[in-house]
Protein backbone atom coordinates (compact mmCIF):
# COMPACT_ATOMS: atom_id res chain seq x y z
CA UNK A 1 0.00 0.00 0.00
CA UNK A 2 2.95 2.31 0.40
CA UNK A 3 2.75 2.91 -3.22
CA UNK A 4 -0.65 4.69 -3.41
CA UNK A 5 -0.36 8.27 -3.11
CA UNK A 6 -2.46 10.03 -0.02
CA UNK A 7 -2.85 6.67 1.67
CA UNK A 8 -2.64 6.65 4.99
CA UNK A 9 -1.05 3.42 6.62
CA UNK A 10 -1.20 4.67 10.07
CA UNK A 11 -5.27 4.14 9.89
CA UNK A 12 -4.03 -0.04 10.15
CA UNK A 13 -2.19 0.00 13.31
CA UNK A 14 -5.09 0.14 15.88
CA UNK A 15 -4.68 -2.72 18.40
CA UNK A 16 -7.15 -4.81 20.04
CA UNK A 17 -10.68 -5.43 17.67
CA UNK A 18 -9.61 -7.99 15.06
CA UNK A 19 -12.64 -6.03 13.02
CA UNK A 20 -11.58 -2.20 12.49
CA UNK A 21 -13.49 0.15 10.78
CA UNK A 22 -12.31 3.25 8.82
CA UNK A 23 -13.14 6.18 5.91
CA UNK A 24 -10.50 7.47 3.46
CA UNK A 25 -11.45 10.12 1.36
CA UNK A 26 -14.67 10.73 2.79
CA UNK A 27 -16.62 11.36 5.83
CA UNK A 28 -18.68 8.28 6.80
CA UNK A 29 -19.06 6.35 10.08
CA UNK A 30 -20.62 3.16 10.15
CA UNK A 31 -23.81 2.51 12.16
CA UNK A 32 -24.22 -0.51 14.24
CA UNK A 33 -20.62 -1.43 13.86
CA UNK A 34 -20.19 -3.22 17.09
CA UNK A 35 -23.61 -5.53 15.89
CA UNK A 36 -21.79 -6.06 12.65
CA UNK A 37 -18.32 -6.88 13.94
CA UNK A 38 -20.51 -9.62 15.70
CA UNK A 39 -21.95 -10.58 12.90
CA UNK A 40 -19.21 -10.98 10.58
CA UNK A 41 -17.25 -12.72 13.31
CA UNK A 42 -20.46 -14.79 13.42
CA UNK A 43 -20.71 -15.49 9.86
CA UNK A 44 -16.74 -16.52 9.35
CA UNK A 45 -17.10 -18.84 12.28
CA UNK A 46 -19.95 -20.36 10.30
CA UNK A 47 -17.30 -21.10 7.99
CA UNK A 48 -14.88 -22.62 10.07
CA UNK A 49 -12.40 -19.33 10.53
CA UNK A 50 -11.65 -16.95 13.05
CA UNK A 51 -11.55 -13.17 12.09
CA UNK A 52 -7.36 -12.12 12.59
CA UNK A 53 -7.24 -8.90 11.41
CA UNK A 54 -9.77 -7.17 8.76
CA UNK A 55 -9.83 -3.64 8.14
CA UNK A 56 -13.23 -2.33 6.30
CA UNK A 57 -12.08 1.55 4.34
CA UNK A 58 -14.89 2.78 3.29
CA UNK A 59 -13.97 5.28 0.78
CA UNK A 60 -15.16 7.45 -2.33
CA UNK A 61 -15.97 6.36 -5.77
CA UNK A 62 -13.00 8.18 -7.09
CA UNK A 63 -10.44 6.19 -4.53
CA UNK A 64 -11.35 3.20 -5.29
CA UNK A 65 -11.42 3.59 -8.81
CA UNK A 66 -7.89 4.41 -8.58
CA UNK A 67 -7.28 1.47 -6.34
CA UNK A 68 -8.75 -0.17 -8.68
CA UNK A 69 -6.38 1.05 -11.59
CA UNK A 70 -3.12 1.00 -9.74
CA UNK A 71 -3.36 -2.25 -8.15
CA UNK A 72 -5.23 -4.40 -10.50
CA UNK A 73 -4.96 -2.57 -13.62
CA UNK A 74 -8.92 -2.46 -13.96
CA UNK A 75 -10.31 0.78 -15.73
CA UNK A 76 -13.21 0.26 -14.19
CA UNK A 77 -15.32 1.79 -11.06
CA UNK A 78 -16.81 -0.99 -8.53
CA UNK A 79 -17.98 -1.13 -5.42
CA UNK A 80 -15.67 -3.58 -3.22
CA UNK A 81 -12.04 -4.62 -3.29
CA UNK A 82 -10.84 -7.45 -1.38
CA UNK A 83 -6.98 -7.22 -0.54
CA UNK A 84 -6.30 -11.07 1.65
CA UNK A 85 -3.59 -11.37 3.45
CA UNK A 86 -4.51 -14.71 4.80
CA UNK A 87 -5.15 -18.42 2.42
CA UNK A 88 -8.13 -19.85 1.77
CA UNK A 89 -5.88 -23.15 3.74
CA UNK A 90 -5.59 -20.87 6.91
CA UNK A 91 -7.99 -21.09 9.95
CA UNK A 92 -8.37 -17.42 10.33
CA UNK A 93 -8.72 -14.31 7.54
CA UNK A 94 -6.67 -10.95 7.28
CA UNK A 95 -7.37 -8.44 4.33
CA UNK A 96 -8.31 -4.90 3.83
CA UNK A 97 -11.80 -4.59 1.98
CA UNK A 98 -12.48 -1.53 0.26
CA UNK A 99 -15.72 0.09 -0.03
CA UNK A 100 -17.22 2.76 -2.07
CA UNK A 101 -19.87 3.78 0.18
CA UNK A 102 -20.77 6.01 -3.09
CA UNK A 103 -20.96 3.21 -5.43
CA UNK A 104 -23.38 1.14 -2.91
CA UNK A 105 -25.84 3.60 -2.72
CA UNK A 106 -26.11 4.23 -6.31
CA UNK A 107 -26.36 -0.03 -6.80
CA UNK A 108 -29.19 0.74 -4.09
CA UNK A 109 -31.74 2.48 -5.53
CA UNK A 110 -30.63 0.29 -8.89
CA UNK A 111 -32.10 -2.95 -7.11
CA UNK A 112 -34.47 -1.52 -5.48
CA UNK A 113 -32.78 -1.99 -1.63
CA UNK A 114 -31.94 -0.12 0.83
CA UNK A 115 -28.68 1.59 0.99
CA UNK A 116 -27.93 0.11 4.01
CA UNK A 117 -29.14 -3.57 3.29
CA UNK A 118 -26.27 -3.44 -0.09
CA UNK A 119 -23.39 -2.24 2.05
CA UNK A 120 -24.01 -5.09 4.48
CA UNK A 121 -24.06 -7.21 1.28
CA UNK A 122 -21.20 -5.94 0.11
CA UNK A 123 -19.23 -6.05 3.42
CA UNK A 124 -20.07 -9.53 3.79
CA UNK A 125 -19.20 -10.09 0.01
CA UNK A 126 -15.63 -8.87 0.47
CA UNK A 127 -15.43 -11.20 3.91
CA UNK A 128 -16.51 -14.33 1.36
CA UNK A 129 -13.85 -13.20 -0.65
CA UNK A 130 -11.19 -13.53 2.30
CA UNK A 131 -12.71 -17.17 3.13
CA UNK A 132 -11.91 -18.10 -0.13
CA UNK A 133 -14.99 -17.75 -2.29
CA UNK A 134 -14.67 -16.22 -5.83
CA UNK A 135 -17.27 -15.03 -8.11
CA UNK A 136 -14.97 -15.36 -11.10
CA UNK A 137 -17.83 -17.75 -13.39
CA UNK A 138 -21.99 -17.73 -13.22
CA UNK A 139 -21.67 -20.94 -11.04
CA UNK A 140 -19.28 -19.64 -8.51
CA UNK A 141 -21.29 -16.16 -8.36
CA UNK A 142 -24.25 -18.05 -8.05
CA UNK A 143 -22.89 -19.99 -5.00
CA UNK A 144 -21.41 -16.69 -3.53
CA UNK A 145 -25.28 -15.21 -3.88
CA UNK A 146 -26.40 -17.27 -1.55
CA UNK A 147 -23.58 -17.11 0.92
CA UNK A 148 -24.44 -13.54 1.33
CA UNK A 149 -28.14 -14.22 1.46
CA UNK A 150 -27.50 -16.57 4.14
CA UNK A 151 -25.59 -14.23 6.14
CA UNK A 152 -27.39 -11.30 5.37
CA UNK A 153 -30.49 -13.38 6.58
CA UNK A 154 -28.74 -14.00 10.48
CA UNK A 155 -27.61 -10.09 10.61
CA UNK A 156 -30.48 -8.64 13.53
CA UNK A 157 -29.57 -4.82 13.62
CA UNK A 158 -32.75 -4.06 15.87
Amino acid sequence: MDDFEGFDADIFEEEGDPIVFHSEAIEFELANSEKLAEWIEASASAEGKAVSAVNFIFCSDEYLYQMNMDFLQHDTYTDVITFPYSSPEDSYIEGDIFISVERTADNAKKFGVSPELELHRVMIHGVLHLIGYDDKTASKKKIMTAKEDEYLAKLLLK
